[in-house]
C-alpha cells in the first residue's frame, strides 16, 4: 500500500555500506522519475549516477548532514551511503524547474523504500565542487542530491509536542525521532 511505502520512506542518513547498489537499480529509479509529472510537461531534469566508491568519495564530503544534529559531522566510514543520485536542471530545457525535483524526488525515494532501500536528499551541497568533480557543463545545474542505501538505523515518528520545535533528534541508544504535526493541526476547516 502507498501509505507502508510513506512510512518506510524516511530521511536515512547511517546504512550497510556493504550493501551495495547497482546501476540498474538506480535506472530504475530514475526511470519512475522519468514517468512522475513534470511542469508544462518540459521534464528539464537529468541526472548523475554515482554508485562506485571512487565517485562516491567526491560526493559524500561536499553534503551538509543533518543540520539539527550540531555534534554529528555524518555518517562513519561503515555506515556511507552506497550510490547517490545527483539532480541537475537542464537550463537549455527550462531555466526554472518548477516543482519537478520534489516530485522526482519523491519518486525515487518512494521507489527506494519499495527496494527496501532508504535515502536522504540534500540541498545542502557544494555545489561548484560536485559540478567540478564531474566536469558538469555550464548549462548543467546541480538542484540536490540523493544518498541511497540500506538503512541502518531505526527512525520512530512521533506527534510533536511543541509546535514551535520541530527538531528531530537521537536517544542515548541512537534512534533517530522526528516529530509530525498531528493532522487535526494541518486542517483549516
Amino acid at each position: 500500500m502507498l501509505r507502508d511505502l510513506v512510512l518506510a520512506n524516511r530521511t536515512y542518513r547511517r546504512f550497510y555500506e556493504d550493501i551495495k547498489i547497482e546501476r540498474e537499480v538506480l535506472e530504475d529509479l530514475i526511470d519512475l522519475a522519468r514517468l512522475s509529472s513534470s511542469g508544462a510537461n518540459l521534464q528539464p531534469l537529468k541526472y548523475i549516477l554515482s554508485y562506485s566508491e571512487e565517485s562516491n568519495n567526491f560526493i559524500f564530503p561536499n553534503l551538509k548532514w543533518a543540520g539539527y544534529l550540531k555534534d554529528w559531522d555524518g555518517p562513519s566510514v561503515g555506515e556511507r551511503p552506497t550510490a547517490y543520485i545527483v539532480m541537475l536542471l537542464d537550463k537549455n530545457i527550462s531555466k526554472n524547474p518548477m516543482w519537478d525535483h520534489g516530485i522526482a524526488c519523491q519518486s525515487i525515494l518512494l521507489g527506494a523504500a519499495e527496494k527496501g532501500l532508504g535515502g536522504c536528499m540534500f540541498g545542502s551541497v557544494d555545489r561548484a565542487e560536485v559540478a567540478k568533480a564531474f566536469n558538469i557543463p555550464e548549462n548543467l545545474e546541480v538542484l540536490l542530491v540523493i544518498a541511497l542505501g540500506k538503512p541502518k538505523e531505526e527512525i520512530v515518528l512521533e506527534d510533536i509536542k511543541d509546535p514551535k520545535d520541530v527538531k528531530y533528534w537521537r536517544d542515548e541508544n541512537q534512534v533517530h525521532h522526528v516529530p509530525k504535526r498531528k493532522l487535526e493541526d494541518l486542517l483549516i476547516n
